[in-house]
C-alpha cells in the first residue's frame, strides 16, 4: 500500500514542490515511504517537471521512523519498513532530475536521507542533522547505508553513525552536508532560485552526469535489495526505542 496523502504536491512552472505534511514530525511508516516513491516516480516521468523541491509543513523535516508504532512491529512489519526505506530513498537518490531540499528544523535518522539523496541542500540556522539508528537499536538497511557511504566523508560517517548524536547547521555546512545556511524567512525563495538554476541545465546531460556519479552505488543497492535478510530488530531494539521515547 502506498500512502501519498502526507505529501502535498504543486507545480510552479517547471518546478514540482513536494511538501511533507504528516504532523507533528513527518514520521516514516511503510505506506508513507511507498507513497514517497510513487510521488517521486510521477515527477520523474512528467516531462513538464525539470526540478523537484522537498520541504516540510511541520517544524521538522522528518524525525525518521515512527518509534511509537515501530516498537510493536512483528517480523513482517520489520520487513515492510526495511523495504520502504530501501525503495523510497533509492527512488530519490536515483531520480535523474535535480532534487533540492529545504530544511528548517531537524532531519534525523531516516529523515536525514531526504537531505543525503538531494542534489542541493539548503538549511536554516535552526536545522539539525543526525543518524540516530544506533541509539534505537537498529542497523542500516542497504539502501540508506550505501547512500550515506556515498554522500558522507568517512570521518563524518563515523561521527554521525557511531554515536547517533545530531549536529547543527553550522557544523553541517562546514562538513559539506548542506550547501547553504540561510534565514528562515528566505528559505523557500532561495530553494526556488536554486531549483530554477538547476532546471535550466540541459536535462539529458544532467541525468547522464548524475548517473555517472551515482550509478555504482545505485547498482550495489539494487543487487543487495534482492537478497533476503532476517528480522531487522535485535533483542535490544524495543527497549532502546522505548527509552528514546522517554519511557
Amino acid at each position: 500500500m502506498a500512502d501519498t496523502s502526507w505529501i502535498k504536491t504543486r507545480d510552479d512552472g517547471p518546478l514540482r514542490h513536494l511538501v511533507l505534511d504528516a504532523p507533528p514530525v513527518n514520521a516514516l511508516r511503510p505506506a508513507r515511504l511507498m507513497g514517497l516513491a510513487k510521488v517521486v516516480a510521477e515527477a520523474e516521468t512528467d516531462t513538464n517537471v525539470r526540478a523537484i523541491i522537498i520541504s516540510s509543513a511541520c517544524k521538522v523535516l522528518s524525525a525518521g521512523l515512527d518509534l511509537k508504532v515501530a516498537r510493536d512491529f512483528n517480523e513482517d512489519d520489520q520487513a515492510r519498513i526495511v523495504d520502504g526505506l530501501n525503495v523510497a530513498f533509492l527512488c530519490l537518490f536515483a531520480c535523474p532530475k535535480p532534487v533540492i531540499v529545504a530544511t528548517d528544523g531537524a532531519a534525523i535518522a531516516g529523515g536525514l536521507f531526504f537531505v543525503l539523496t538531494a542534489d542541493h541542500r539548503i538549511a536554516t540556522p535552526r536545522a539539525s542533522f543526525g543518524l540516530a539508528e544506533v541509539r534505537v537499536g537498529v542497523d542500516f538497511p542497504v539502501g540508506p547505508m550505501e547512500i550515506a557511504r556515498a554522500m558522507l566523508a568517512p570521518n563524518d560517517l563515523r561521527r554521525l553513525m557511531m554515536r547517533g548524536q545530531p549536529i547543527g547547521a553550522d557544523a553541517a555546512l562546514a562538513c559539506g552536508l548542506v550547501d547553504e545556511v540561510v534565514d528562515p524567512e528566505v528559505l523557500m525563495d532561495v530553494a526556488v532560485r536554486e531549483a530554477q538554476a538547476f532546471a535550466a541545465i540541459p536535462p539529458v546531460a544532467y541525468a547522464a552526469v548524475k548517473q555517472q556519479i551515482r550509478g555504482d552505488t545505485i547498482a550495489r543497492i539494487k543487487t543487495q535489495m534482492g537478497k533476503a535478510r532476517g528480522a531487522w530488530f535485535t533483542a535490544e531494539t524495543r527497549d532502546a526505542m522505548t527509552a528514546m521515547l522517554g519511557g
